[in-house]
């Protein structure tokens, strides 16, 4: 009897213990499984949180290059509103310089046959000294007075009896300036040019007098459409649009 008590006893602490063993080895599983389930979650999470961080960073990146594209296009544009503002200032100012150049050189081309004088007669006037009306301007100016060639030309007529024109002019000269104008001097006291001489503008051609049909000192100045006598125009009209100031 005794030894059949001593064998159960002997096997029940054995099964006991095998149940200890694999309940144990069971709990190490679970624990396992547990912690790598555990380590894949985390390695996870910290996937995704770099993939967020990522593109993020990217979408930054992004937004900066736009940004930076967007302000230089805009100094680009600034840049050339400020060249373009520059351009037509610069065009203004070339066309305000060429208009002046423009009326210096058309008022230059002309000028007054004589520098310091006084109008007299003018154009178209009736008076006992004209067969007809006043076929010039007169400039009331002493004796010996200068007179210059009001445009630059080639001397057509030169000399006494009004060279050609008759008697009453006296001593004269005609210059042709083409496209059919021609001036003409008169009552002269002296002739310092000759025929085909070409003359410049505001060079002296003779001295003022008082030669052939004239009442005193004074220059008789026309402008004609022809050399001779009957083609004149009123020569003050002329002279202003052409710049000259009387």
């Amino acid at each position: 009897m005794s030894q059949r008590v001593t064998s159960r006893s002997s096997r029940t602490s054995l099964i006991r213990t095998r149940a200890a063993v694999l309940a144990a080895g069971l709990g190490a599983s679970v624990a396992l499984g547990a912690g790598v389930a555990a380590a894949v979650d985390t390695t996870a999470a910290s996937g995704a949180a770099g993939a967020v961080q990522a593109q993020a960073a990217a979408q930054a990146e992004a937004a900066k290059a736009q940004a930076a594209a967007q302000a230089e296009a805009a100094q680009a544009k600034a840049a050339k509103a400020v060249e373009a503002k520059k351009a037509a200032a610069a065009k203004a100012v070339q066309a305000k310089k060429a208009a002046k150049q423009a009326a210096a050189k058309k008022q230059a081309s002309w000028v007054s046959p004589v520098k310091s004088y006084k109008l007299s007669a003018s154009f178209a006037q009736n008076g006992g000294m004209w067969a007809s009306k006043h076929s010039g301007q007169d400039y009331a100016v002493p004796t010996g007075t200068p007179v210059l060639a009001t445009h630059g030309g080639t001397v057509v007529k030169a000399g006494g009896n009004g060279a050609g024109d008759g008697p009453a002019y006296g001593n004269a000269v005609v210059i042709k300036h083409g496209n059919k104008t021609y001036s003409q001097y008169a009552h002269l006291s002296s002739v310092n040019v000759k025929v085909g001489q070409i003359v410049k503008t505001g060079q002296k051609i003779a001295l003022s007098g008082n030669t052939g049909n004239s009442s005193g000192p004074h220059l008789h100045f026309e402008i004609r459409t022809t050399p001779n006598y009957g083609s004149a125009v009123d020569p003050a009209k002329f002279l202003r649009v052409n710049g000259v100031n009387l």
